[in-house]
């Protein structure tokens, strides 16, 4: 028994010391990078990410030319790897610099945005999607984003100015007036711009709860509209 112990031990021992750290990956990265074998660059920085994030962080702050081809893609590694842990904060920041390092990447835009509503930054969201749309109109994130944006925008309007409306017991035509003219107001601007972006969501990928939405509105301008 203690034979085989200690062959097993023999065994595994290369196998143990063969398991690279995350400045040996990092170590190879160089390399590729100097050979400009972007590929295995990329395949490298992301082993050593797993290996030591943080190592790998601060190799690519300080030790990647910012320049360089391969750069962008070895910022989306970080970026990716922080929004898979839920590290949010680290991941727009990644997100940050890689909409810096191409403002017309529409992928970099969409994850830029998807980290501020993670960190409960709707509006900050709101205007990376708009840039987004610019370059895509077709952009499904954006649209629903947007969409649904101002579809609550306007529902939180409607309901404050019926709360408001209720309070008065015995309204006179004017207050009534000034009411309905407030309705109208809201459907006019909130209410049609989630509904110009929903159905340009509709028009490229059926959704259930999309067409609900729409069909909410829809329902809010006959109101408006009696």
């Amino acid at each position: 028994m203690k034979t085989l112990t200690l062959i097993f031990a023999f065994i595994l021992l290369p196998l143990t010391s063969m398991a690279q750290t995350g400045g040996d990956y990092l170590s190879q990265v160089t390399t590729a990078i100097s050979n400009k074998n972007w590929d295995g660059a990329v395949e490298l920085f992301s082993k050593a990410i797993k290996a030591d994030a943080f190592k790998s962080e601060m190799y690519y702050l300080t030790q990647v030319d910012k320049s360089s081809a391969v750069c962008h893609r070895l910022a989306y590694q970080l970026a990716s790897f922080y929004q898979k842990t839920r590290n949010y904060d680290k991941a727009f920041l990644f997100y940050k610099e890689l909409t810096q390092l191409q403002p017309n990447n529409v992928k970099y835009l969409n994850g830029c945005a998807e980290m501020e509503v993670m960190r409960g930054k709707e509006e900050n969201a709101l205007r990376l999607y708009e840039r987004a749309l610019e370059l895509d109109r077709d952009n499904l994130a954006a649209n629903i984003f947007i969409g649904n944006y101002y579809y609550l925008e306007a529902e939180k309007q409607k309901q404050k100015i019926e709360t408001d409306f209720r309070k008065i017991t015995t309204p006179t035509r004017m207050q009534y007036a000034r009411y309905r003219d407030a309705i109208d107001a809201v459907v006019s601007s909130n209410y049609a711009k989630a509904k110009e972006y929903l159905q340009n969501v509709l028009r490229t990928f059926p959704s259930a709860e999309v067409q609900k939405t729409l069909n909410k509105i829809l329902a809010v301008e006959k109101t408006a509209n009696r």
